[in-house]
């Protein structure tokens, strides 16, 4: 509710198609960690020394919170997952790209940029009227 007044449809319809968009994207990542393996993010820890076995959080990341967010239920949580998992993807793996542009003019990481900003503008908006936690259930 903004100023005691209901969200619009057209609000929800848009909350809807943000986390609709943003979890398929993400969790077509995860469908490939899960049949692919997560060992190179395990070296990518290890060499920055961290425990290897971190990696296995990426299924929470990639997995667990975009359904979490299809489905539209703990969205603000799940969300606060993508971000994080999009902030540990970028410093490992994207950090030598971060203020680079592309072969078209665009931000180098322009696809890990608009996940994470993405997955920040659900923990502010939530799941909206169009989920399984309804527009101020408990599960929103």
């Amino acid at each position: 509710m903004r100023n005691g007044v209901s969200s619009t449809t057209s609000e929800d319809v848009g909350k809807l198609i943000l986390r609709v968009a943003l979890a398929l994207l993400i969790l077509l990542h995860g469908v490939a960690k899960i049949t692919g393996g997560v060992g190179n993010i395990a070296g990518m820890l290890e060499k920055n020394g961290l425990p290897g076995a971190l990696a296995y959080l990426v299924f929470v990341g990639e997995v667990i919170a975009p359904i979490l967010l299809l489905i539209g239920a703990w969205t603000r949580l799940a969300a606060l997952i993508v971000a994080g998992n999009m902030v540990v993807a970028i410093g490992l793996v994207h950090m030598a790209e971060l203020f680079t542009l592309g072969k078209q003019g665009g931000w180098a990481l322009e696809l890990q940029g608009m996940f994470l900003f993405s997955a920040i503008a659900l923990i502010f908006l939530g799941a909206g009227r169009y989920s399984l936690g309804g527009a101020n259930g408990r599960l929103n």
